[in-house]
């Protein structure tokens, strides 16, 4: 079984790369915004969909980065196997959310809906100086910070 997933690399006026810290059923995990794909949807329709329902924000969806091209296994399902397709986001209005300054910052709302369904997930920017491989925790993204990295 395949899982496609897609995702947002958001850089900010300030060089600044947007991340999702999540807990996922007792584990934590740093990444890049956005989700699966749903079907009848095209991977940009999916891009935009993820960041209007995890962010109420209106992206537009550019240049294509990466699609994974090699076996990974699911961290979550050991019957699928992940292929991510990552693009270039930008915002086309102001960031409306809350932002937090460290990882795993987690209100009390946030931290009911873990309760509820063993997800939560909040947002953050990393400084471009600070950001590298090691700021994410996935293997594909990891890939992916290495390549914008280079590119940006």
């Amino acid at each position: 079984m395949f899982n496609l997933r897609v995702y947002g690399v958001l850089i900010n006026d300030q060089k600044q790369v947007l991340v999702s810290d999540e807990l996922i059923r007792g584990n934590y995990y740093t990444k890049f915004p956005g989700g699966g794909l749903e079907f009848g949807e095209g991977t940009r329709e999916c891009l935009k969909r993820e960041f209007l329902e995890e962010m109420n924000l209106n992206v537009s969806v550019g240049e294509h980065i990466y699609t994974t091209d090699y076996f990974q296994l699911s961290a979550f399902n050991p019957q699928h196997q992940i292929i991510s397709v990552y693009y270039v986001a930008s915002p086309l209005e102001a960031i409306n959310i809350p932002l937090r300054l460290k990882p795993f910052d987690f209100d009390e709302e946030q931290m009911k809906i873990y309760e509820t369904t063993s997800e939560t997930e909040t947002f953050r920017f990393i400084d471009w100086n600070d950001f590298s491989p090691e700021s994410v925790t996935l293997p594909i993204d990891k890939i992916v910070a290495a390549i914008i990295r280079q590119k940006f």
